[in-house]
């Protein structure tokens, strides 16, 4: 997903002119209004050309660029660990139970609400993502109220899950010690514990709050639910469904980025991402014909589709799609899984290396978020140097894969290298 630059009132795009005197012009289109109304006027900043340098470098380690690089990063590791967490929580519920084949990677999972995804639905994937990106594209107007409230259902949902560990620790003294926590019946709806019910109930506020105010910061909380719920709750089974997944995905990106402007006039992307729905409050005012008090004043919601992150100065902000992070967490997620598997395979305490060597010592999972960092970084500059939009799965798929894959075949050759020296 192309990442623009913000500021308080709108995300901008443009391109750079060298004019008689030297200085570097950013001339710029401004495309919407982050929290207002949509507006199209070109703007013109003028920079002296010694300064070009000095302003590109502090453009790199600005506030809203460290900001987008750190929460990115702790999003796919406190996703990818619980998880894990969800995981060994399932294995202990099956020693009491249908234990499941513990040399099995795949049946770790004994979960329901767990989605994994098979090779079908990789390659398909992109193909219904083109299809939602398209009906959102031209019929926005028509679908944006439903769009929102379902997008606010399910970001409710993922923000609870994101609460419950620190509701759990807040509620700990409410339960019974060494007993399992107390339940409450709802009828039909099951039986949830006191943790679940106040995360609940804190994740609807928040959802309240936003639909009232619109602001970021709540926009970004919900955002960052909906990523950890998705890294913790879909699974990838193997390597080979990952490629397939990644790749596609990479394609889809850099085609709607791209190339879609030469076929529909527009950056397809771009609009769809960056463009503000009517907030369910003013149109329901609206249809009941109620006073300008009623509902009339509240702002216009940009979705919780991706992370904004404001600058030091408040100049601008920095933006990042979910999908940047949700589909290299996936990846991630199943390279830790794994690596826990082969220590518990292998009977190997953690710290120590069963085979010599240093590669073995280096788990899949670093080697990975590395290549994830390395990858947002190239997408940072990439943006900054050709002033314009970047499909950042362009950088983050290849930094991700090509180190997973090199390293898998380093570990494979040294296994066989050892073996063959055993033999001799």
């Amino acid at each position: 997903m192309p990442v623009p630059n913000c500021d308080g009132q709108h995300c901008y795009y443009g391109g750079e002119k060298q004019n008689p005197s030297g200085s570097v012009l950013y001339e710029l289109q401004l495309s919407y209004g982050l929290f207002g109304k949509a507006s199209e006027e070109s703007i013109t900043i003028i920079h002296p050309a010694g300064d070009e340098s000095m302003h590109k470098a502090y453009s790199l380690v600005d506030s809203s660029q460290v900001s987008t690089f750190l929460i990115s990063i702790l999003l796919i590791v406190y996703g990818s660990f619980r998880s894990l967490n969800m995981d060994c929580e399932n294995q202990e519920k099956d020693k009491d139970g249908n234990p499941t084949n513990p040399g099995s990677f795949n049946n770790a999972n004994t979960n329901n609400s767990i989605q994994t995804i098979d090779s079908t639905q990789a390659l398909f994937l992109p193909i219904g993502a083109s299809v939602s990106l398209l009906v959102m594209f031209f019929f926005f107007d028509s679908v944006q109220v439903v769009f929102t409230i379902c997008t606010a259902v399910l970001a409710t949902i993922a923000f609870a899950f994101l609460l419950l560990p620190m509701c759990q620790y807040l509620t700990r003294p409410c339960s019974p010690q060494n007993k399992k926590a107390i339940e409450i019946s709802f009828g039909c709806c099951g039986r949830f514990t006191l943790a679940e019910l106040l995360s609940f109930s804190l994740s609807v506020l928040l959802v309240l709050i936003w639909v009232l105010t619109g602001h970021w910061l709540l926009m970004d909380a919900l955002a960052m639910g909906l990523c950890v719920a998705m890294i913790a709750f879909v699974r990838l089974p193997s390597l080979k469904v990952s490629c397939l997944l990644l790749s596609g995905l990479l394609i889809y990106d850099v085609f709607w980025v791209f190339f879609s402007a030469y076929i529909f006039n527009s950056n397809v992307m771009v609009k769809v991402a960056t463009q503000p729905a009517d907030n369910p409050l003013d149109v329901l005012s609206r249809k009941l014909h109620l006073g300008p008090g009623m509902g009339r004043d509240v702002p216009r919601l940009s979705l919780p589709g991706k992370l904004v992150f404001p600058s030091s100065t408040g100049s601008h902000f920095s933006m990042l799609g979910i999908g940047d992070i949700v589909m290299p967490g996936l990846l991630l997620c199943f390279v830790l899984r794994y690596d826990n598997y082969k220590k518990q395979a292998s009977g190997e305490v953690p710290g120590t290396a069963n085979v010599s060597g240093r590669m073995q010592r280096v788990s899949y999972f670093h080697c990975t978020l590395i290549g994830y960092f390395v990858g947002l970084l190239t997408a940072t500059v990439a943006s900054r140097i050709h002033r314009a939009a970047q499909p950042a799965l362009l950088y983050l798929v290849p930094f991700t894969l090509l180190p997973l894959l090199t390293m898998a075949y380093l570990k494979v050759r040294q296994h066989v290298n050892t073996w063959k020296s055993r033999g001799k």
